[in-house]
């Protein structure tokens, strides 16, 4: 609760900061324009020198608001909110936790985020709900919406990456390389977490982005249950959608960005309340790895199970 408590107050003295730097640039601004009628009495020199302490000031400000912008990024890894997964998922695709049958856990995705209006409203429920998810956002959309960026963090979510443009077609080496490299960089940059998490746009397993985000240690992760969302279908027929492949250890692909998503921020409280009433938690990504992680017999007795040659029936 401490820790909580620091981050938002940390959260709190940037806003503060950022309101200061605007409230003394207005006033040194008219400072200097109700001086110009007098501009010509004063001399060249006294004219640097207010300039000077203007530039001084200014620099000042902008070394407090970087000092502080590095104290939140601090503050929101020692929140716990970093996305390493653990070492033996690093280059695989999972599509679902391998659980005991008891487990009833299931993770909430979100695609092609940040986006204005739905990506906070999708916080907002999620918040009041005392759940998180996991937000596989777009680069070019972190670059545009920084702030949500932000809040996926400060909320407690884990964010992943999701590529820069969210393209579909073929891409050599150099460009697949950049769409999950620029990605994973402006993650990093606004909000200090180091993602390991990657999503193909599309679920496209062969258009190049897989190839570089598995050569580079990236767990891919996929999906158990799909809302179709994307199709705006309606919130009985999308819950139908989600709740008819749904399993403990799923994972389940909605989205937050990329168009509409009205019916999903619609039928979001309905999905949650249904999944409790059905005895399920809900966990991130990372959590649901470290599930399985931690059941390394379990998988090892089913496999076994699995590859055992089957005796034939009798007739």
């Amino acid at each position: 609760m401490e820790n909580n408590k620091s981050f938002f107050e940390t959260q709190g003295i940037l806003i503060s900061i950022l309101g200061l730097t605007g409230a003394l640039s207005i006033a040194l601004m008219i400072m200097f324009k109700g001086n110009t009628s007098d501009a010509e009495n004063r001399s060249v020199s006294t004219k640097d020198n207010d300039t000077a302490v203007l530039m001084v000031t200014q620099e000042r400000l902008e070394d407090l608001k970087t000092e502080m912008l590095t104290s939140w990024q601090q503050q929101a890894q020692a929140k716990g909110v970093s996305t390493d997964v653990p070492t033996n998922f690093q280059g695989i695709v999972v599509s679902e936790a391998k659980l005991p049958p008891g487990k009833k856990v299931i993770a909430l995705t979100f695609d092609d985020g940040p986006w204005p209006n739905s990506t906070a409203k999708v916080l907002d429920i999620l918040q009041k709900n005392r759940i998180k998810g996991t937000f596989f956002v777009v680069g070019q959309n972190v670059k545009n919406y920084p702030d949500l960026t932000k809040r996926i963090v400060a909320d407690g979510h884990t964010i992943a990456n999701h590529t820069w443009h969210h393209w579909y077609h073929h891409m050599n080496a150099q460009v697949a390389a950049a769409e999950v490299a620029n990605t994973g960089d402006i993650i990093y940059q606004t909000t200090g977490v180091k993602t390991s998490l990657f999503r193909p746009p599309g679920g496209n397993m062969t258009n190049g982005v897989v190839a570089y985000a598995k050569s580079n240690k990236y767990a891919v992760i996929m999906w158990s249950s799909d809302s179709k969302d994307y199709s705006r279908p309606a919130v009985p027929q999308l819950m139908n959608n989600i709740f008819r492949e749904a399993k403990p250890g799923g994972i389940v692909l909605m989205h937050d960005g990329g168009g509409d998503r009205s019916q999903t921020v619609k039928a979001l409280p309905e999905i949650i309340s249904k999944f409790r009433k059905q005895g399920y938690e809900f966990v991130t990504i990372p959590e649901l790895l470290e599930m399985q992680d931690q059941y390394p017999s379990l998988i090892a007795h089913n496999k076994t199970k699995s590859q055992k040659p089957q005796k034939p029936k009798k007739p």
